[in-house]
């Protein structure tokens, strides 16, 4: 019996076919992985983030992206939509497009079922590749709960957690905080 041979992606292919998809999918080691809808809970909770970082944005030189902009790892090739990053100072891409960030100082993740063991894991190795990223915060969508990681020096992360509704999570790299109450606005947990 002959194994089929699974077909590898360039890069080039990959985005060629995203950018005309209707769906969006992210992009590792020659694989394209098609990315699943979100819940009420994981959209209210990016969107009250978004606008809260949005707010705090106004008059500086900083933004916020929310889950359709596209990130390149560049260390490792990984292509990704990070539910937000937010970059203070300017913003680099990818190219032209303007589709794809690459230098983000926060990026942060709604965690669901399907999805928090790679957010956690794989996905984190990913992105602590990235030079510019000081920040990584994994929300929970079933409980009130955060866990902040904060880029130490010589590579190393400083975890804390949160699970106070009445608490705030400070960011220093791009100097915001968020209120979970603000976080969790209109959350039915």
């Amino acid at each position: 019996m002959i194994a089929k041979l699974k077909y590898r992606y360039t890069p080039e292919e990959y985005l060629e076919i995203e950018r005309n998809a209707e769906y969006k999918s992210e992009y590792f080691d020659g694989e394209i992985f098609a990315m699943a809808g979100a819940s009420e809970r994981h959209n209210l909770i990016s969107g009250n983030v978004f606008a809260a970082l949005h707010a705090q944005f106004r008059k500086r030189p900083c933004k916020v992206y929310s889950n359709d902009m596209r990130l390149n790892v560049s260390q490792t090739g990984l292509y990704t939509y990070p539910d937000i990053a937010a970059v203070c100072g300017q913003a680099r891409f990818d190219d032209e497009h303007k589709d794809i960030l690459l230098n983000p100082a926060v990026i942060m993740e709604v965690l669901s079922k399907s999805t928090q063991d790679y957010d956690r894991g794989e996905k984190f190795k990913n992105y602590q590749t990235i030079d510019s990223l000081e920040e990584y915060l994994l929300i929970s969508q079933e409980k009130v709960h955060i866990e902040h990681y904060i880029r130490q020096p010589g590579h190393q992360w400083l975890f804390s957690e949160i699970d106070n509704i009445r608490k705030s999570v400070i960011l220093t790299s791009i100097n915001c905080k968020l209120k979970l109450t603000d976080i969790y606005d209109k959350v039915e947990i």
